[in-house]
Formats: structure tokens, C-alpha cells, sequence
């Protein structure tokens, strides 16, 4: 068996991947845009055709200033969002003015056997300019063996003008399928924003 290497001059000039070799693809499943929506809610597609799903949040807009960004899980198609999540939180912090960093753990908005909403993007400010993006991750979500991994990470245009780079991780603690997803915010709308659903191949 031989083995093929590539260094930095070489690596320019491959075009494809070599027989045996793939890599994954995104699917467009659905995509729905926000306009003053108390909740976007993927109802269908999620099911066995994937082994996981990817969201995309693009320019999420609150209409409340200082509003959170969050999802909840379902297992009977919409009919009630309240799954058992357990998760953890963390952002790194530097404001405008160039005058203050931070890295730190946020227990507040980490859930421990909650069937809270999940805090995705916390604290949106709602200046005509500022909106948060990101995309969240849904593992394997049609095993009936395992709980429901997922992951995030976006970045935000916080309230008091700082940019905020958020990291969440956790699981839907059921062995059942998960085959809904609802976002909403913690206080009024989602003003505008689009998110888009789709599976990797």
C-alpha cells in the first residue's frame, strides 16, 4: 500500500478527491424568514434521512432590546416543546470602545434536567444595526438508543455594544425521537432574521 503526500506547493494544484475519498454536503431542507414571528418551528423534515442537522441563524433581530435567542426540542411533532435538556455555556467578550475582555463560564444560562428553552443568543441589542448569527448543530435526532447531542456557536451584537462569540453544548435526555424544533425569544418577537434547516450528507 502506498502512501500519498502532499505539501504546501502541491496541495494548490488537487482538484479532486481521489477515487474511495468523499467528503459531506449540506442539504437545503427548509428555510423561514422572521417577520415580527413570536416563533419559527421546523414541524417536518427532521427524521431518519439524516444523521444530522444543521441550522443556520442569519442577522436573528430582536424586537426587544436585550432579548434572548432560544430553541426547545419536540417529540411529537410540534404538538409541545418541553424536552430534558442538560447543556453547558460559555462566551468570550470585547466591547467597542476596546476597554473590556472576558472569558467566563455563564451559569445562568446553562440547564441542568430542564425543560426550559435552551438560551442559543443571549442578550440581542436591538440598535437598527445589531442581530445575532450562528448555527446549531442536532445529532442522530430519530435514534431511539441514545440521547440527542447538540452544539452552538454564534456571535451576537450585545445590548451594551459589545461582540459577544458564544459557545453551547448539550443533550435532549430522551431516548426518544426528536422530531421538531422550535426558536423563539425570551421577550417579544424575532423582528427579522431568516434560519435555515438543512441535512448533512
Amino acid at each position: 500500500m502506498s502512501i500519498n503526500v502532499c505539501n504546501d506547493r502541491s496541495m494548490a494544484s488537487i482538484t479532486s478527491f481521489p477515487s474511495g475519498v468523499s467528503g459531506s454536503s449540506l442539504v437545503l431542507i427548509s428555510e423561514q424568514t422572521a417577520s415580527s414571528s413570536a416563533t419559527i418551528s421546523f414541524t417536518s423534515g427532521i427524521d431518519s434521512t439524516y444523521k444530522e442537522y444543521i441550522f443556520k441563524f442569519i442577522n436573528i433581530h430582536p424586537a426587544t432590546d436585550d432579548a434572548t435567542f432560544a430553541f426547545q426540542g419536540s417529540t411529537n411533532s410540534g404538538s409541545s416543546y418541553g424536552v430534558t435538556i442538560t447543556s453547558s455555556y460559555f462566551v468570550a467578550v470585547h466591547d467597542e470602545a476596546d476597554s473590556s475582555t472576558s472569558l467566563e463560564y455563564n451559569a445562568d444560562k446553562d440547564l441542568a434536567q430542564s425543560t426550559n428553552f435552551q438560551n442559543v443568543i443571549s442578550s440581542i441589542g436591538n440598535d437598527n444595526d445589531q442581530s445575532g448569527s450562528g448555527t446549531l448543530h442536532l445529532f442522530n435526532p430519530s435514534d431511539t438508543t441514545f440521547v440527542k447531542h447538540f452544539i452552538s456557536r454564534n456571535n451576537r451584537a450585545y445590548s451594551g455594544d459589545y461582540t459577544v462569540d458564544e459557545y453551547m453544548a448539550g443533550y435532549f435526555n430522551t431516548t426518544s425521537a426528536i422530531d421538531a424544533i422550535q426558536f423563539k425569544m425570551s421577550s417579544g418577537n424575532i423582528d427579522s432574521g431568516t434560519i435555515k434547516m438543512y441535512g448533512v450528507v
